[in-house]
């Protein structure tokens, strides 16, 4: 290759993957798939999975960028944004404050509805509660407060006998209240958003159909779990109002970088409902964001290459440009 064609040339970059997260597996193929593509524009990667010690060894290695390539608790919640703005390199998608927000299911929804977004009523139960009786009338959603993709996730059907013992029991891993919210009928669809406060762009509204029923964890990562149908049958006005709102929503909570917005639309009704803003989207190959980038014209390799110039333009995600 040429040397324009290899832009990141005589650049260190830090990939961070892995993690102790439920969501390790996935963070192994986002920061595989960011690793391949840095190396491919010339960079030179250094893959990180990070433990107790990662201040340490980041220190110790310099980078120039560290790429944040995981999810879930500590890498998405704004914990390891704090180590990366405290060591003074820049860094990848979102800072401290829009990523802990963005987390916690409650602050972010009350961030999001004061900004006039709709979101799912319902609010904070003890899980155990939870588990015990029904503490609103089926159907409804049943989620860990600061988790993502899908993990821990129940949805109790009208006319359930009873609530998802799960909630309650041991083992269970993902905090004591739990995220209660009225099940909302209709498509299952996402945005994805590139951009700061000032050059915000919406790449298109993806519908996602599981072939499980439910767009859980295994829906959404495991080959042949889920259909993504680009662009999504719904009405012009209804896609607008979703393009708008991703927008309106990382730039309330905000955001920088990549982030993907995630809606449930009742077209009966004309429904549409922000679930979610997710600041560390998957890079898999199953992954939302890089399929709507395809669609708009932006290769995987440029779309990384974007976020790499995004991160360098603000020194560090919690700075201004």
């Amino acid at each position: 290759m040429t040397p324009a064609e290899r832009p990141l040339a005589n650049q260190h970059i830090v990939v961070l993957l892995g993690g102790p997260s439920a969501e390790r597996e996935v963070s192994l193929a986002t920061g595989a798939a960011y690793a391949a593509a840095l190396e491919r524009l010339g960079a030179r990667v250094t893959r990180v999975d990070p433990g107790p010690d990662i201040a340490q060894v980041l220190a110790s290695l310099a980078p120039d960028l560290v790429v944040n390539g995981l999810h879930g608790r500590w890498g998405e919640d704004g914990c390891v944004q704090g180590v990366l703005e405290t060591l003074g390199l820049a860094y990848t998608h979102s800072g401290v404050l829009a990523s802990a927000l963005a987390m916690d299911k409650a602050r972010s929804k009350a961030v999001l509805a004061a900004a006039g977004i709709p979101v799912p009523g319902g609010g904070l139960f003890d899980r155990h509660d939870v588990a015990r009786d029904h503490v609103m009338q089926p159907p409804y959603v049943v989620k860990p407060n600061a988790e993502g993709s899908s993990v821990g996730v129940f949805i109790v059907r009208a006319g359930a006998n009873g609530p998802p013992h799960e909630v309650g029991a041991p083992d269970w891993t993902f905090g004591e209240e739990v995220m209660v919210e009225p099940y909302i009928p209709g498509l299952e669809l996402s945005v994805a958003i590139l951009g700061g406060a000032r050059d915000l762009r919406a790449l298109a509204v993806t519908e996602i159909r599981s072939s499980t029923g439910f767009y859980d964890y295994d829906a959404k990562y495991s080959e042949g779990g889920s259909i993504h149908v680009l662009p999504a049958p719904i009405p012009d006005a209804a896609r607008d109002r979703a393009l708008h709102l991703a927008k309106l929503g990382h730039a309330s909570l905000g955001c920088r970088g990549v982030t993907r917005a995630d809606f449930r639309y009742d077209g009966i009704n004309d429904l549409l409902v922000l679930l979610e803003v997710n600041t560390q989207p998957g890079m898999t190959p199953t992954s939302l964001v890089p399929e709507q980038a395809d669609h708009a014209g932006v290769s995987f390799d440029r779309l990384v290459f974007w976020i790499v110039e995004d991160a360098y333009a603000r020194k560090c995600a919690g700075g201004t440009a």
